[in-house]
């Protein structure tokens, strides 16, 4: 559960710390409304760059920003639509867009619903402790951001074989960045080593967006709601006709979303995707896999998977294929030659390599359930290539020049997906699944055997949590008002 007590000697040093910073702290609300931003705020934005390092930009963790690098405003819910000249499927197949956030990714969000909660209680205290960011990679960046902007000192932890992008960015933000070994599915040892900083004895707070109810509280309030704003804005039979949300497990966070569309909209499915390459969740298998964002080998303590109603495991083959098809020249002239509009075509670069696997696992969803042009289905770009520059090198050093040759195969590729390698989980397939949490959350990790049991049997565990963010800003408004920067 999402702890709010307050402890008053670290509160104040919180209020010190933003007082001497000049920092003030966005509610959950503002995030989802960024229309009641005060004004001074919005005025002070206007000259800021979006990957600035200025605590203002903390106002800019929201899914509205204004597609702009610097000095943007907010709007409608950054989205891109796929026509079904790119998916083959009749159904409106639409995807929420992360590249706008500062530094690119959703992630910043989550781990801003991580600290939060922490500073303006004063659990954490900026001036004393550092901040520990487990991640595969777009999590570490966005709590290292976050620190930045609040002035206290990170430790970000990721594997080693992430994208070099991703270190060389950290390298600039992050007061430490440790490599654990392995790649995207190697999460027990990220686990293992925030074990051994625990022992340490150094004054750190770790901040495991794996089993921290704030990466669920922010992911329900704010992207279940952009979601939910994001489909009452499309039509008004959209509303009507909305089958499901389709999401990478990672952390699980993002799959709170689900819970607040469950709740707002009828019959709507939520579908959890992941490598076939390590099908955990499809069948308790394990491995290694190229799809970076999506790590894995275990269910995340914050998955609530009694709301999960399939499981597609996704070959990470399709999505290597299709970054090349997506941003290489030859590519995306193949696309707009065979009737993708010039607009969608020059623009999948939002698309990052896990978006393209939410992509493809939305395309298997509406296949299986034969959705027609009515129906809708959404999914989230929680980063594009901006930091897969790399990989698209590496792949070029690997199969040679992309031409219309490989394009061709690349759409062939996408054109043959099919519905293999789902499962549509009913109460006993679910359990399996949630039973899985044991092993890692109860037996390595040391939580409390009643609460996996209050996780699956106890139907207000989940919406306590849900039911905080109120409370949650309700104490951010308190810490600034403390501080007077508001005033000012």
């Amino acid at each position: 559960m999402l702890d709010l007590t307050i402890n008053p000697q670290g509160l104040e040093s919180a209020l010190a710390c933003a007082k001497e910073k000049n920092i003030i702290i966005p509610t959950l609300e503002q995030m989802c409304h960024p229309e009641k931003i005060p004004a001074a705020i919005k005025e002070k934005l206007s000259s800021v760059g979006l990957w600035d390092l200025d605590p203002i930009n903390l106002f800019r963790i929201s899914w509205k920003n204004e597609p702009a690098a610097s000095g943007g405003a907010w709007g409608g819910v950054n989205h891109i639509e796929l026509p079904s000249s790119l998916t083959g499927v009749d159904a409106r197949i639409v995807l929420l867009v992360g590249k706008w956030f500062p530094t690119g990714a959703h992630k910043v969000g989550a781990a801003f619903g991580c600290l939060a909660p922490r500073l303006v209680t004063g659990q954490f205290d900026p001036r004393r402790q550092k901040a520990v960011w487990p991640s595969t990679g777009n999590y570490c960046r966005g709590g290292a951001y976050d620190s930045n902007l609040l002035g206290c000192e990170s430790i970000a932890i990721l594997p080693e074989g992430m994208s070099q992008e991703r270190f060389d960015w950290l390298s600039k933000v992050a007061g430490e960045t440790i490599k654990t070994p392995g790649s995207e599915s190697n999460v027990k040892e990220i686990f293992d080593k925030c074990w051994e900083l625990r022992k340490s004895g150094d004054d750190i707070m770790i901040f495991n967006q794996f089993d921290d109810m704030g990466n669920y509280l922010w992911h329900y309030t704010v992207t279940g709601r952009a979601m939910a704003e994001l489909i009452e804005s499309l039509s008004d039979d959209a509303q009507k006709h909305f089958r499901g949300v389709v999401l990478s497990t990672g952390s699980g966070g993002t799959l709170a979303s689900g819970d607040y569309l469950k709740q707002h909209f009828a019959n709507v499915k939520v579908a959890a995707c992941e490598a076939l390459q390590c099908p955990t969740l499809l069948n308790n298998g394990f491995g290694a896999h190229r799809i970076e964002g999506i790590g894995d080998k275990h269910v995340p303590w914050v998955h609530n998977v009694r709301n999960t109603d399939m499981v597609i495991a996704v070959d990470d083959e399709v999505p290597m294929n299709l970054i090349r098809l997506f941003n290489e020249p030859a590519g995306i002239e193949a696309l707009k030659e065979n009737g993708v509009p010039a607009g969608i075509a020059e623009n999948l670069h939002l698309l990052g390599i896990s978006s393209v696997a939410n992509m493809i696992s939305a395309v298997k969803f509406a296949k299986y359930y034969e959705l027609g042009a009515d129906d809708v289905v959404l999914t989230v770009a929680t980063d594009s290539m901006e930091m897969y520059q790399s990989r698209l090198a590496e792949l070029t050093e690997e199969k040679g020049e992309y031409d219309a040759r490989d394009a061709a195969y690349s759409r062939g590729m996408l054109a043959a997906t099919t519905i293999d390698n789902m499962e549509e989980l009913g109460y006993y397939d679910r359990k399996r699944i949630h039973n899985l949490k044991y092993y890692t959350w109860i037996e390595q990790q040391g939580m409390a055997f009643e609460d996996i049991q209050a996780q699956w049997y106890d139907e207000s565990y989940w919406t306590n949590v849900q039911q905080l963010a109120p409370e949650v800003d309700r104490l951010i408004n308190e810490f600034n008002a403390k501080t007077g920067l508001l005033e000012g």
